[in-house]
């Protein structure tokens, strides 16, 4: 399946290079064939989101004088930095490199927006260093490419407040049908156990991919989509029902009405990726200590399987003059000990190189989490992720068309499982608008 995606992408990039003007495939051809060293002193840009990054690329610049890194943060990839992105590619201003999300990689592929970096030496002889899955996510399954370099992955979890469950005799779930009932205990107690994000269809991708759900595939030819199978509308009911009881909360995500629903004790989990450590710590400080971290509940009690959300890539944007120390950069930034410590330190984030999970600082009780060593769970939790789920090549408008129908659904207007149909027809709609293969 792996491979069928990388050449269907190729494909794919094809038709859409049809009609391009002066931006021509030989043109593009030789650009990529041109990673080579730049003479003289170099300056790069880099875009991301990611926490505390400004000290990480501190270490790059103060060793390397000659190529320095200037860095440009902003929101989270679907929270506007994709759609800058894009619109730099139009204007041909990107920056040098851009914090890309695997999900999001096959739409800036699409687009003609990256620079294959496998064709720089440094990055060829770099592959057999990252788990095998996350090369995969960059490579789409061409073994001849990269469109980026993996960073991190998403292994999901759960958080929760360990003081609150222990005070009011509530035991931790194992089970999606103990958090069900878990979640009736805790309104009973005056809080919600979680809050569903009607924004984020990131985290409800995460559920599903545990579930089994599958929303894309390809033969090698055309794309499949299947938003509404039947292991994606089971995880739609489950969530409708704690939605429509008001089981659960629904303030948007990100925000600090956010923010104040994990600070005040009125939720009392997420279920989240390794990197949302991060995130309840920085939002709510008042809760220091009291969190812990378990296993992703179980649809079948006895399981042993995980969800993904989010892992990112650093990618190299095609408009870079320096694709060979953008790429050299960027291999520093998730290859090297120091700076894989550093972003585990500032932001949480969990390494895609092999020998990255077996750093020691991974066996480092959390003091925000109790002296818990969450990263030895999360290491188990990332091996519990099964590797066959395929992203879409328009990802971003899937997200925001499905997110649409999300926000309807928690106001009362339509169910979870119609706005999968909705966002279904309209994904469809937008690939045949893009000329893109897409089965019926």
């Amino acid at each position: 399946m792996r491979k069928s995606l990388g050449v269907l992408l190729v494909s794919v990039l094809a038709l859409s290079a049809c009609g391009s003007g002066d931006d021509s495939s030989e043109d593009r051809t030789s650009a990529a064939a041109s990673c080579a060293p730049s003479s003289g002193p170099v300056n790069l840009t880099y875009t991301t989101w990611i926490p505390g990054i400004e000290n990480v690329v501190k270490v790059w610049n103060d060793k390397n004088p000659t190529i320095q890194v200037k860095v440009q943060t902003g929101p989270n990839g679907n929270g506007g930095t994709y759609q800058n992105f894009f619109n730099q590619l139009k204007a041909g201003n990107t920056p040098d490199l851009g914090h890309i999300e695997y999900d999001a990689l096959p739409s800036f592929r699409v687009q003609d927006g990256l620079f294959d970096v496998a064709s720089c030496d440094i990055v060829a002889k770099a592959k057999d260093q990252f788990i095998p899955w996350t090369w995969n996510q960059v490579s789409f399954g061409d073994e001849k490419s990269a469109w980026g370099i993996p960073q991190d992955s998403g292994p999901m979890a759960l958080f929760y407040r360990a003081d609150l469950f222990e005070k009011n005799n509530i035991p931790v779930p194992k089970t999606w049908d103990e958090y069900a009932a878990a979640a009736e205990k805790v309104k009973a107690a005056g809080g919600y156990i979680t809050n569903f994000s009607q924004s984020d269809i990131n985290q409800f991708a995460g559920f599903v991919w545990q579930a089994g759900g599958r929303w894309f595939a390809n033969d090698g030819q055309q794309w499949t989509v299947n938003l509404t199978d039947e292991k994606t509308k089971k995880v739609a009911d489950y969530w409708q029902n704690l939605v429509s009881k008001k089981l659960v909360s629904t303030v948007p995500p990100w925000t600090t009405e956010w923010d104040n629903a994990y600070n005040s004790s009125s939720a009392w989990t997420w279920v989240s990726a390794v990197w949302g450590a991060n995130s309840i710590m920085s939002g709510a400080p008042r809760t220091a200590g009291k969190w812990r971290v378990a296993p992703m509940p179980q649809w079948t009690a006895g399981e042993q399987v995980a969800g993904n959300w989010g892992g990112s890539a650093t990618a190299v944007f095609k408009n870079s003059k320096h694709p060979y120390e953008a790429a050299q950069f960027a291999l520093w930034l998730n290859t090297s000990e120091e700076a894989l410590a550093l972003l585990n330190k500032e932001a949480q984030l969990y390494p895609a190189t092999t020998a990255g999970t077996q750093y020691s600082y991974l066996g480092n009780p959390v003091k925000f989490y109790g002296d818990q060593k969450i990263y030895e769970l999360f290491a188990q939790a990332a091996g519990q992720v099964t590797p066959d789920f395929t992203w879409g090549p328009t990802m971003t408008s899937t997200y925001t068309d499905a997110s649409d129908g999300f926000k309807a659904a928690v106001s009362g207007k339509g169910t979870l499982n119609d706005a999968l149909a909705a966002a279904q027809k309209s994904t469809i709609d937008t690939l045949k608008s893009q000329s893109i293969p897409v089965k019926e």
